[in-house]
């Protein structure tokens, strides 16, 4: 049974009262529930379809960071003038036009994908998952929200009400993902590198996230800021890289092997260096 909630305090209710599996673009659920030629997807237990609920669907900007509603849909995010152009390269890449007219930005977190395109972005963003139930609302890190491939501590009664990317300063960003067809395929890898300098041309911030390479968004703070040091002081980088090397644990799958994309992952880590003024 698929429940079609009235407005936002029915989908609440009714995640109070039963477990639901929660539907928004479905993208994500189609391709996991996919059935034989001709038949409609399996999807196990009840679920509850949220596509069409307009208070979850909203961009705004405020002093605590750029607040997306969970189900604004991904073309949305292309083309609104507050979205960060790190973001919007991602999503640029991110599946067919038609998918992204579908596809939210909730769902791309709540699916917890280590090769969801939008996340490496959120990721070097410290981004703030906010849940909501008919208990209340809290708000999580995403570092602590996304535990491993498809996983999260999102409790059955709650929903994604929005995510908040906190407001950086970034003088130049490196992006790219890697995959069979561009847009059409999804990530082998995905990598993307900020920096800040000042005036005089000294890093101030560097962050740093690859994605599908690990059970989770690799990013590590300590790195960075050992790379930072690195990069005003104008020393080696390659102790930081072998660091690194040790944190990208890929896998073998039917997209890639794992060498291959733990030997790109390094030399994009190694063209956003020498980008930031790095040796």
């Amino acid at each position: 049974m698929v429940i079609l909630p009235k407005d936002y305090k029915h989908t609440l209710d009714a995640l109070q009262d039963e477990k639901l599996t929660i539907i928004a673009g479905g993208t994500d659920v189609m391709v996991k529930n996919r059935n034989w030629s001709g038949l409609i997807p399996r999807v196990e237990g009840n679920s509850i379809n949220i596509f069409q609920l307009n208070e979850l669907s909203y961009i705004r900007e405020d002093e605590s960071g750029l607040h997306i509603g969970a189900g604004t849909k991904l073309e949305e995010l292309l083309n609104s003038p507050l979205i960060f152009e790190p973001l919007k390269a991602a999503v640029r890449e991110m599946a067919s036009p038609a998918i992204r007219h579908v596809g939210t930005i909730g769902g791309n977190v709540g699916n917890a994908s280590p090769a969801g395109d939008t996340l490496p972005i959120l990721y070097v963003y410290d981004t703030v998952i906010v849940l909501e139930s008919v208990e209340g609302i809290r708000e999580i890190s995403i570092f602590e929200f996304i535990t491993g491939p498809g996983k999260t501590t999102r409790k059955s009664n709650e929903i994604i009400k929005e995510i908040i990317l906190k407001n950086i300063d970034y003088t130049g960003f490196y992006y790219e993902k890697v995959g069979g067809r561009r847009s059409d395929a999804i990530s082998k890898l995905s990598f993307v590198g900020l920096y800040n300098a000042d005036e005089k041309g000294t890093i101030k911030d560097v962050r740093i996230a690859f994605g599908a390479v690990y059970k989770t968004i690799v990013r590590n703070h300590e790195l960075e800021r050992q790379l930072l040091q690195s990069l005003n002081s104008e020393k080696s980088m390659e102790d930081i890289i072998d660091e690194y090397s040790q944190l990208i644990q890929p896998i073998d799958d039917q997209r890639s092997n794992a060498n291959y994309r733990k030997n790109c992952s390094l030399s994009l880590l190694k063209s956003f260096i020498q980008m930031a003024g790095g040796n």
